[in-house]
């Protein structure tokens, strides 16, 4: 059940409001779920939310081996088929793509928490909001779309590909907002380069950037570059874990780190992610993100593991007014290199390319083998002005990655447009020995 401005609600009234819920769920997730029986092995779920440690973690390959037996949605579908309203399946970029099955209760809950994250941004009534993710079954595509809207702006679906299309439309329509990846203003910049010369991207009138999907929008560099190239005010206001729920946090207009808007539905935890030990929830904690529901219909989960490594920045109330505690993703567990013993992630490794003003950016972490590593390949792409590479240039990066990181990389510039830009999810870690 919904509480209305949950984002804003006080977090005593909302922990009660959880526990409330989770009374019902425990009994329904008991009846219908055989997954979530199966693994509690016979243990009974407990009547309290702060007692949950007691049952075992659910992961992502537990939920693929449950689709493979069970076909399309897996034992976990608690709800008679029929109570399906709408379906989606996930990017796959971590793995195999995932069927992703909502009620329409679930899909109300869905655009009404994401639309908390995306107002936070500063989207609402009187925007044009032009969307550009994968409307093919991916959950970024419709149900984004769904949340944009209930944030009473006016919403403009236009997917991906056709990007002079996009160009044109967004002048012809005054579209002030631009839904998207990190990534794909970089191919919108490429197309505007070779289509519009005569326009630079400040020119198309953009006010506002809401960005999901990817890492990277949490470096303030990163994000400079963006707002100074555009001149819109960039957003990360599209945080999600699709297999759980597919936007729950995002930036607002005076914090940079994300707001947890769902502590009305979803009831969060942090483990460790080697151990799987429960850590205390408090600021400056990291540790793996793990979610439950306490009001799913169609595919419930309790103690989820996201994949996503958190750290807690906030658990007061924010500048913004918000009581919804503050984090930043450090990185994915399913992404993370050991090198030499020294965990890195690539969000990292980008902090430390976006300082240098000969890099365009783009990069990716080549790997050979399951490890372990002593050295961090680096692919790192020069920016469109620099034609001819610095000779010091990648080793005061290296440099640069050894003094912030504790990490030995092996940097490679590569000219400008060497590297592949994704209208979807970019893969930012290639292995070698995976396809």
């Amino acid at each position: 059940m919904l509480i209305e401005r949950a984002d804003f609600a006080d977090l005593n009234d909302l922990a009660a409001h959880r526990q409330a819920c989770w009374e019902r769920q425990r009994d329904y997730v008991a009846a219908s779920s055989p997954l979530l029986r199966r693994a509690w092995r016979g243990v009974a779920p407990p009547l309290r939310l702060e007692a949950l440690a007691e049952l075992p973690l659910i992961d992502k390959e537990m939920l693929r081996e449950s689709q493979r037996s069970q076909p399309p949605f897996g034992d976990y579908l608690a709800a008679a088929p029929e109570r399906i309203a709408r379906i989606h399946r996930t990017s796959g970029t971590t793995g195999t793509a995932m069927n992703l099955a909502l009620s329409a209760a679930d899909a109300h809950e869905t655009a009404v928490v994401g639309a908390r994250a995306q107002a936070a941004g500063g989207l609402g009534p009187g925007h044009r909001v032009v969307h550009c993710l994968n409307y093919r079954l991916w959950m970024g595509g419709y149900s984004d779309h769904a949340t944009l809207e209930a944030t009473g702006a006016a919403v403009v679906p236009f997917g991906v590909g056709e990007t002079r299309l996009l160009i044109q439309t967004i002048r012809e329509l005054g579209v002030t907002a631009l839904s998207c990846t990190p990534s794909f203003p970089a191919v919108l910049e490429r197309t505007i380069a070779e289509h519009f010369p005569a326009l630079n991207p400040r020119d198309l009138g953009l006010k506002l950037g809401l960005f999901g999907g990817e890492a990277g929008l949490d470096d303030p560099a990163f994000r400079r570059r963006l707002e100074a190239t555009w001149g819109f005010k960039a957003r990360n206001a599209n945080y999600g874990v699709s297999d759980a729920f597919c936007n729950f946090a995002g930036q607002s207009e005076v914090d940079d780190d994300l707001h947890f808007m769902a502590l009305d539905v979803l009831h969060p935890e942090l483990v460790a992610p080697d151990s799987g030990a429960v850590l205390p929830w408090r600021e400056g904690e990291a540790g793996e993100l793990v979610l439950t529901h306490v009001g799913r219909e169609c595919q419930p989960l309790v103690r989820f593991r996201s994949g996503d490594i958190i750290r807690l920045t906030g658990t007061g109330r924010a500048a913004c007014g918000r009581s919804a505690p503050r984090f930043r993703v450090v990185g994915r567990s399913d992404d993370m290199v050991v090198v030499r013993g020294v965990n890195a992630f690539p969000a990292q490794i980008a902090a430390v390319l976006n300082r240098h003003d000969a890099l365009s950016g783009e990069y990716r972490i080549v790997l050979a083998g399951a490890g372990p590593y002593d050295v961090l390949p680096v692919e790192a792409e020069m920016a469109e002005r620099v034609r001819d590479a610095p000779e010091a240039l990648a080793a005061t990066v290296a440099a640069a990655i050894r003094r912030d990181l504790g990490l030995t990389a092996r940097v490679t510039l590569l000219p400008f447009g060497a590297l592949p830009r994704s209208e979807g999810k970019t893969r930012r870690v290639i292995r070698k020995d995976k396809p």
